[in-house]
């Protein structure tokens, strides 16, 4: 069993990823802890191994590959931007979930996180995404607005994580089917 969930910062997706490893009994690996880590692993902020990325993709690639070798072992909660994409590009099956929310709730609950001001978030959202995207678009051809690849979209605007956790779990359970004796 393998499940992925994307989506753009705020959105909640790490969230109900957490909580959907926990109900699920699986483990939970999640993109931004490997980012965050070889960024400080090389002494850079986020904000200057963002922009690294920009023009070295072989970062990227090296991190999603880790990303998609933990894909392959299956068994987990995957969490990351590209991780439904991914999972499509190696064939894998898979429950691929996109986690959104309207850009001022998700600019809010960042801002509420960090401490900042949620217009200020708002804006870092969009370079970011920005950023993502050109970068994502660049080195695999994939298209972040497209979510043609994903089984599920879910808007978090107005649902609580329990309630988005429950639909995954009756999604994961017709997905995939305990074996018989089991």
């Amino acid at each position: 069993m393998l499940v992925t969930i994307s989506g753009e910062p705020g959105s909640g997706k790490t969230t109900v990823a957490t909580m959907l490893a926990d109900r699920l009994g699986v483990p939970h690996v999640y993109a931004g802890d490997l980012y965050r880590r070889e960024a400080k692993r090389r002494g850079l902020s986020l904000e200057e191994f963002n922009r690294l990325c920009e023009s070295d993709h072989s970062v990227d690639r090296k991190l999603d590959q880790d990303m998609s070798a933990r894909a392959r072992a299956g068994r987990c909660i995957l969490e990351g931007r590209l991780a439904g994409h991914l999972a499509a590009q190696d064939g894998l099956d898979a429950l691929k979930v996109w986690v959104t929310a309207s850009d001022e709730v998700r600019a809010r609950r960042v801002a509420q996180r960090e401490h900042g001001d949620w217009r200020q978030v708002e804006k870092e959202n969009r370079e970011r995404h920005a950023s993502d995207a050109r970068r994502y678009r660049e080195i695999y051809g994939f298209d972040l607005a497209d979510t043609d690849v994903y089984d599920l979209v879910l808007h978090s605007d107005d649902l609580t994580p329990e309630q988005l956790v429950d639909e995954l779990v009756e999604r994961v359970r017709e997905r995939f089917p305990p074996a018989e004796g089991t």
